[in-house]
């Protein structure tokens, strides 16, 4: 059986899906624990959500790059003897530019914050959910995992497939202990990830109904996670590209992908 409050430890709060995830969490019934880098974006969230929900919420930031992070935010919540029920591995970005015009260290971060360390935290919480019977993890992973890898952004859609498959595997081996794992697949969803990656200009050229909120990506996300889902791909387009693309050739659908990803992707050296 759930908690009567479930605690839930969301990564990438400050913006976003993330702060989407907040919101909405809390407004279940939540207790929050709010991780980022920005600690000011993270602190005003959480005066929002304490005034507008009876509910606990901390704030650790942390930057998830730095290999000790996943580590030191589940000892913090030892220390305090709380209980993650509720997991979202959000926290994510994408790194413009091919494989070879930026530094190794730029991708060992994007690495880390990707897949080693949503790894290390389910590794790390999957056992208590288990021994409590109930739990919930959302992996944010992304359309881009389903579909030919892009020229730009080159590791962003080989990580996104990893989170796939892991939350494919996770379902399966913990749905029997009461622990619902599940990949949530966004399309192109309104956020701050194309002003980071400088791409907003080329963005704002593709048509309105390509796009999803936050909001409306959260929702459908967390009634998939409850449904027992271990991939959800939320709006009818978004499902719709998917199917195709797997009726087509892979010389096809590469044809394609090298051709729509110049509309919005950074391929310059």
């Amino acid at each position: 059986m759930p908690p009567p409050r479930p605690l839930s430890l969301i990564t990438g709060a400050s913006s976003g899906i993330g702060a989407a995830f907040a919101r909405q969490l809390a407004t279940l019934g939540h207790d929050l624990v709010l991780t980022a880098r920005r600690v000011d974006r993270l602190e005003t969230l959480a005066t929002e959500l304490r005034g507008q929900h009876a509910t606990r919420i901390i704030v650790l930031p942390h930057d998830l790059s730095d290999p000790a992070t996943p580590r030191t935010l589940c000892d913090a919540l030892e220390q305090r003897g709380l209980q993650v029920d509720w997991l979202i591995n959000n926290a994510g970005y994408g790194v413009p530019g091919t494989f070879v015009a930026n530094g190794w260290a730029t991708h060992a971060d994007f690495l880390q914050v990707l897949l080693t360390a949503p790894t290390e935290l389910a590794w790390r919480l999957l056992p208590g959910m288990r021994q409590r019977g109930h739990g919930r993890i959302i992996n944010v992973a992304s359309l881009a995992g389903h579909v030919p890898g892009p020229a730009g952004h080159t590791l962003y859609a080989a990580s996104k497939a990893y989170l796939i498959k892991f939350s494919q595997s996770l379902a399966l081996e913990n749905r029997a202990a009461g622990v619902n794992v599940c990949a949530l697949c966004p399309g192109f969803t309104w956020s701050e990830f194309h002003d980071v990656t400088r791409t907003r200009d080329k963005m704002d050229k593709l048509p309105g109904f390509m796009w999803l909120s936050a909001e409306e990506v959260v929702h459908q996300g967390i009634a998939a996670v409850e449904r027992g889902d271990a991939v959800y791909i939320p709006g009818r387009v978004n499902r719709t590209i998917k199917a195709a693309i797997q009726l087509l050739p892979d010389r096809l659908a590469m044809w394609l992908s090298a051709r729509e990803s110049k509309r919005y992707r950074n391929t310059q050296i």
